[in-house]
């Protein structure tokens, strides 16, 4: 049994891990903006990214630091900087003042075309830092992220219901289950194999090539009981425009953001099979299919759909 400390474990993926680690019979440490509720074998630590004393008084004593914290969308891409790079800068100063080694950080597929969008360069950059930290150190890039409690693909099940699915230009992704990507960290934070040491991964479902836009597309119409669905592939002046729309209409809770647009529109979003993790370490468990009909199921269950 080890002491994990988890940023971000509030989040839709920190909560995954939190999970995770609690069923694997570690012991957490959990960063939280706000007093949680008490839950067995966690100790919450209240304060943020930019809270010196609490990151301190997180890592104290941990085997592991699993930095799940960051900001994935907003308004203003300087935030991006703040909350990506020098969070993730804070998170390393405060384990090497506490001599805690073993690092695993959750960037992006974005980090790896750092030039289409702000976040996907606040992740190169916290990568970057990472690799230089003399930490022992593991990068994980998830593909997109889907799951009960997640927000960004929810818009896609709420307009597959009416048999509409709009989509970027043409292109491909990956995509993976939370509690699959959960497992992963949580195994990689415990292993102790030096094949996993100072390596980036780029795990997936488990779906060679990953997923047509139009494939997922049609598997979440099947997810919501929609056996076909019109999915056209908007260019990207529609999507700019979509951007520019979404913000008036929600202001700062704006989804669809110019920055995100930035990366939407690239072809090619899928998981390389040379950076797989180790099958011996993990494999998925959870198939596109299987993973999206349950989701819509959680979104029914909770009013979401």
């Amino acid at each position: 049994m080890s002491l994990l400390a988890i940023t971000g474990a509030t989040g839709f993926v920190g909560s995954a891990v939190l999970a995770e680690a609690l069923a694997q019979g570690h012991r957490v440490k959990a960063l939280a903006r706000r007093d949680q509720p008490a839950l067995e074998g966690v100790e919450w630590v209240r304060g943020d990214l930019n809270d010196t004393p609490a990151l301190a008084a997180l890592v104290e004593g941990a085997d592991a630091v699993i930095h799940v914290a960051g900001l994935t969308n907003t308004p203003d891409p300087a935030e991006f900087a703040v909350a990506n790079v020098t969070g993730t800068a804070n998170v390393i100063a405060a384990m090497k003042a506490a001599g805690v080694k073993r690092l695993v950080f959750v960037s992006s597929l974005s980090a790896r075309m750092p030039e289409l969008s702000a976040y996907g360069a606040s992740k190169a950059e916290a990568e970057a830092l990472v690799e230089a930290s003399g930490l022992d150190w593991t990068t994980v890039r998830p593909p997109g992220v889907y799951g009960p409690r997640d927000i960004d693909y929810l818009d896609m099940f709420r307009t597959a219901k009416w048999g509409f699915v709009p989509l970027p230009p043409g292109g491909a992704s990956s995509i993976i289950h939370a509690h699959d990507l959960a497992a992963l960290l949580v195994a990689l934070a415990g292993s102790n194999a030096a094949p996993t040491r100072k390596k980036v991964y780029e795990p997936d479902d488990g779906r060679e090539g990953g997923w047509s836009h139009k494939e997922l597309a049609a598997a979440i119409g099947r997810a919501v009981g929609r056996s076909r669905v019109f999915a056209p592939h908007l260019p990207r002046a529609v999507l700019d425009a979509a951007a520019a729309a979404d913000r008036l209409a929600r202001g700062d809770r704006a989804k669809l953001t110019p920055d995100r647009v930035g990366y939407m529109a690239h072809p090619n979003w899928v998981s390389r099979f040379d950076r797989k993790p180790p099958p011996g370490l993990w494999q998925p468990r959870i198939g596109g299919e299987e993973g999206l009909r349950t989701t819509a199921e959680w979104y029914r269950r909770e009013g979401w759909l």
